[in-house]
Order: C-alpha cells, then structure tokens, then sequence
C-alpha cells in the first residue's frame, strides 16, 4: 500500500465496450484527487477510446502490449500490478470477466488480473442478456470469491437499444466505490438491497403552503452513503431537500407521503429498509386550487385526515416484505416509551430513536443521539457526528439476522 500522506496510485484497465468513453472522466476525477493513474487498454477498448485520451488525462503512457519488450523492460506487467493501491476495470466487460475468473492469461490486462496481489474493483457493461446468463452469474460469483467486489451495472437504455441491467456505473458512482475501498470500508452489504427513506414530506394546503417538519435528510443521506460505501445497491426515497445527491445512489425524490409511500412500493423488493424519513402524519382533506386569501371571518378550517403509514405497510407485508425493517423515532419525551410501543405497533426489526425536543439541534444538525430499541433490548451511543452515526448503524444492521436478532460473533 502506498505510504501514509502519499496519494494512491491507481491501475486502471480498460476493457472494450460503448462506455470506455466514461473511463476518461472516472480518470479526472481521481486525478483531480492527487490520484497517480496507470492504463492499461485492451485492443478492443482501444476501438472506443484512443491511448492519446488516455494518456493526456492520466498524465502517464498507455500499456497495452503484454510483449513490449521496451515496456517489460521498463515495468513488468508483475510490477505494474503490484504497486498499484487498486485495480479498477471500467468498463469490466463479459470476456474480461470470464477470463478472470478462469485463470486465463492472453493478454496484457488478463495476465495482469492474474498476476496481481491485491483484488480488482470491476465496473461491469455488457447486454442484459450476456450478465443474466447462467454463466456470468457464475463468473461473477467466483471472482466475488476471490474477493472482486462490483459497482453497478446499472439499469437503463443501453447502445443496442434494449432496456435492462447492464449500463456501467457513473464515473462518480465507482469512484466513490473506489474510495471506500481504499478508505477500508467492509463491504459487509455486498450482494444487498438497501432502501432509505429521507428527509421531510410536504403536504399542501393551497399552491404556496404546506404542512412540513423541521427534518434536513442529512441523517438519511448519511445512511445511504454508509450503505453505499458497505458494498450495497442503495435506492434513496427523497423528500424535499437541499442536499447533493449522493455519487453512487438512486434517489427518488418526492414531495408527499403519497408519493413517498409509492415510490417505496416501487423500489422493492430489497434486502433491508431504512425509514428514516420524517414523513407527515397528516395532510390536507383537500388542498385549494388557489391561494387562500385571509377574510374577515378568521382563519379558515384546516380538516386533515392521516397519510400512510410507510413503515407499517413496508414491516407487515405478507409479500416482498424485507428480511429487514427498520425504522426511527424522533420524540420529545420519553423517548424510549414510545419508541418500544412503536417497535411493536410497526412490526419492523428494529427503532432508531432520538430525541429531538428544543434544545438538541438534531434536527437540521450536524449530529445525533440515538438509542437503538429492538426486542432484545436497548443499546444507546453517545452524540455523535451523523456520518459515523449512519457508519456504525450500517454495520450493526449487517450484523442482524432477519429476524432482528444480533448474528452470534457479529
């Protein structure tokens, strides 16, 4: 590994596929972080992108003869493999990713996968069809064994006109993957579904108000990433508010519960489920066409009727209920009361509670105090920044059998 204060240096392989051409972008943005950038192009991506491109943004020259005699000379395709701080294939095509995981040495990138010391992080893109067959399912899970770990493919329109999963990943989404990888994040959600919800819900009452709560999404953000960074496929649900969207997630935003409630519904199945959010226990009977103007009779009548119950509906479905629900409860007093009572009335696996009463500045905060509630009991931790807050319930929630219990030794 590279030495404390020194940037990472990155082996970058280029495979070849229509997405080489985010590889030139994945490479700015680690150099923009000091990263030092090797390529490695094989002689098909070398059809989609040129070793001039290649080597203009990573500041370096371009491999891609395994019998170079000036380049074995210069660097061995061993060495080139060992001093690199990670291997990153981007795009990680269906041939590559057979060869890798048959041990298959015919060329210079192949040979250097196999020769390597330390396991590859692959962006895989190919037709939906060829990552669904029976034998990339097979090829992926062997090298998931050797310890590959994968970002993406996404889902979405692809080059031959057919919809499905096999988009790459974003430049930004594997570039954070790379980060936490070298960062030494356990990629203890790998394989996993996670969903989260976040933020507030805005119920309207005419077109220029609404019933809202104080909450900023930063606490649900922060899960998402922590998700993300552990390995896990993350679908964000979003109520409004002002926070980037994070490299590497799905986000569905949304304004109402309603809206909420659906956009949940169409994120399942999944692993696990994070209902952060702080969705409005009501809204509006019905919400006026137009701007409700003040009149000499007083303040007009607000009838409300209660929004759906997002947590409960997830927790007690008899199908596509997921293995493992989890909820929060903002309180301001006795916070531990209500939320056993919400443990049990919800159904979900586990409460996060926090108190959020005048005077704690956890809503809209930087940071947070929580207690977690399950029916094994209580667990608090101290106040804490949200990120490491959102970190250490990640891996908590990894250690948990579906049935909400803690995994023996998790």
């Amino acid at each position: 590994m590279n030495a404390p204060g020194k940037a990472p240096s990155i082996l970058l392989i280029v495979g070849g596929g229509i997405a080489a051409y985010k590889s030139l972008e994945l490479i700015r943005l680690m150099r923009g972080v000091g990263m030092a950038v090797r390529v490695v192009l094989t002689k098909a991506g070398a059809q989609f992108v040129t070793p001039l491109s290649l080597a203009s943004l990573s500041g370096n020259k371009v491999y891609d003869d395994l019998f170079s005699l000036t380049d074995e000379t210069e660097m061995g395709h061993i060495e080139l493999s060992r001093q690199a701080d990670a291997i990153v294939i981007a795009p990680a095509t269906a041939d590559l990713l057979a060869k890798a995981a048959n041990g298959l040495a015919n060329d210079l990138a192949s040979t250097l996968l196999l020769a390597a010391d330390k396991a590859a992080l692959a962006a895989p893109t190919m037709n939906w069809r060829m990552w669904t067959h029976p034998a990339t399912r097979r090829n992926v899970e062997t090298l998931q064994g050797y310890g590959m770990t994968f970002v993406g493919p996404n889902e979405g329109a692809m080059a031959c006109g057919e919809t499905g999963p096999g988009r790459m990943a974003e430049p930004e989404e594997i570039f954070a993957a790379l980060r936490a990888k070298l960062a030494g994040v356990p990629q203890v959600l790998a394989g996993r579904k996670v969903v989260i919800t976040a933020g507030p819900t805005h119920e309207p009452i005419d077109p220029v108000r609404y019933i809202a709560n104080r909450s900023s999404g930063k606490q649900g953000y922060a899960l998402a990433e922590a998700a993300r960074d552990a390995g896990a496929e993350v679908v964000l649900v979003s109520g409004p508010v002002n926070l980037p969207a994070p490299p590497g997630v799905r986000v569905m935003s949304v304004e109402t519960a309603r809206e909420m409630a659906e956009a949940v519904e169409a994120a399942l199945p999944c692993d696990i489920f994070i209902a952060a959010a702080a969705v409005a226990d009501w809204r509006a009977q019905s919400d006026a066409a137009q701007k409700i103007k003040k009149g000499s009779d007083g303040p007009p009548m607000l009838a409300l009727v209660e929004n759906p119950d997002i947590l409960a509906g997830v927790a007690r479905r008899v199908a596509q209920r997921p293995p493992l629900v989890v909820g929060f409860a903002a309180e301001t007093e006795h916070v531990l009361d209500h939320a056993r009572v919400k443990l049990a009335k919800k159904g979900c696996d586990l409460i996060v509670a926090n108190d959020v009463g005048a005077g704690s500045e956890v809503m809209g905060g930087a940071e947070n105090s929580v207690v977690l509630v399950s029916r094994d009991g209580e667990q608090a931790w101290p106040r804490l920044p949200k990120s490491e807050v959102a970190r250490r319930l990640i891996a908590h929630i990894a250690g948990l059998r579906p049935d909400g219990e803690t995994a023996r030794g998790a």
